[in-house]
């Protein structure tokens, strides 16, 4: 059990067996890439002083090595480019892993009594049947026919878990998966645009909630993808702002109806073609209109949305807050959220060699904070603002809006 922690442990920070027994030897606990993996495949078991050097690097406590993880995970789908390697796929695992156990700790302390209110997954052979699922989560939320605001809240507030992955995402799109308690997990990448994100996300509860057994692998996707479109753009409310019947569609309408319900351009143009709104001609005409002015990537407008997962940060400061887990705790348990609450005193100053032991995630939360404090203090305070240079549009006229 030690061995296969160490690994999970290693795996979530984003370092290989080298890099670890790198940092290890720098750190006066010589070790070798060879030692490291047999402890890692239990034919070795690592002095307690060299498992105390291994949990301070991965910022983990000792004893998370000898615990027996309270959450495990049944993948269900993995949703990636076929670049991605094995390696990196078993890195996310492990990374999703070690978050949902971290969440589920933290709940179990909070609200020892709370069950996912997630409906069950459901038979789902045809597109048909995929629109229909996507209308039962729509009618067990409430929300009829409305933007969504939040898919990550909705989903958060009915008991899933969501993982957002950001530097380990190489080529990777989604991650679904059921905990052995029944709470569903969808592992998200944070580095693409916010209306990838929500589609990303939709697409994973829809491996979630449609049971598409004995269904080949590439029909399943299409299902996946019929229900994510149908439960951001409910078949009634993209007939209702399109039309039944259309010779052809306008790029800015195309763009109006992406900031409303966070479906991209190129979604809309497929749920149109989908629900048989426009011809195929017209489809491919619009498809080819999008590779030739190079918006298949990138779009003309961007949606920005609400998609991070906040409750793992949020059950993490109440615990702190209460006196039921220390700071430190709180600090392996969600990187970054205690030096964030801190920013209304004196922020704590890093130097690079701290910054280099912690984790990408660490060190991104913190830049991102420092970011947010300093863009705060130039909005604020008014020696840093007011300069003559802020006023030049007085001479030539109002200043153009940065975009």
């Amino acid at each position: 059990m030690i061995g296969a922690r160490i690994k999970q442990a290693r795996l979530a920070c984003g370092l290989t067996l080298e890099v670890l027994a790198e940092r290890l030897t720098a750190n006066k606990q010589p070790i070798t890439k060879a030692a490291l993996s047999k402890y890692e495949l239990e034919k070795s078991v690592p002095k307690p002083s060299l498992l105390l050097a291994i949990a301070d690097l991965l910022g983990v406590r000792a004893s998370y090595f000898t615990e027996q993880g309270q959450a495990e995970v049944n993948w269900i789908a993995f949703r990636k480019l076929a670049k991605m390697t094995a390696k990196h796929q078993e890195q996310v695992k492990a990374f999703a892993s070690h978050v949902v156990e971290n969440q589920l700790w933290l709940q179990s302390l909070l609200f020892p009594n709370q069950c996912s209110d997630f409906p069950a997954a459901r038979p789902a052979k045809s597109l048909d049947d995929a629109e229909c699922v996507a209308c039962e989560l729509r009618h067990a939320w409430r929300i009829g026919d409305s933007p969504i605001d939040s898919l990550t809240s909705r989903v958060e507030d009915s008991g899933g878990v969501i993982v957002g992955c950001r530097e380990i995402s190489r080529g990777f799109d989604g991650l679904a998966g059921r905990t052995n308690d029944g709470f569903p997990v969808a592992v998200v990448s944070m580095q693409v645009p916010d209306d990838r994100r929500r589609y990303n996300l939709a697409h994973e509860l829809g491996h979630l909630l449609m049971e598409c057994s004995g269904i080949d692998p590439k029909t399943e996707e299409k299902l996946a993808n019929r229900f994510a479109s149908a439960l951001l753009v409910p078949a009634t409310a993209a007939r209702q702002e399109l039309g039944t019947k259309r010779r052809r569609l306008d790029v800015k309408e195309l763009a109006i109806l992406k900031l409303k319900y966070g479906l991209s351009m190129q979604g809309w143009i497929r749920r149109a073609f989908d629900l048989e709104i426009i011809e195929n001609s017209h489809y491919t005409t619009l498809c080819m209109m999008f590779s030739r002015n190079h918006w298949k990537k990138i779009e003309p407008v961007s949606f920005e949305g609400k998609e991070e997962p906040s409750r793992l940060k949020l059950m993490t400061l109440r615990a702190l807050a209460e006196g039921v887990i220390s700071k430190e705790r709180a600090e392996m348990v969600c990187p970054g959220c205690t030096i964030e609450s801190e920013f209304g005193s004196t922020p704590k100053r890093f130097s690079a060699t701290d910054l280099r032991k912690m984790t990408r995630d660490q060190r991104a939360t913190i830049l991102s904070g420092a970011s947010a404090l300093a863009q705060d203090l130039y909005e604020t305070d008014a020696n840093l603002t007011d300069f003559d240079a802020f006023g030049e549009e007085d001479l030539y006229g109002d200043a153009p809006e940065s975009r």
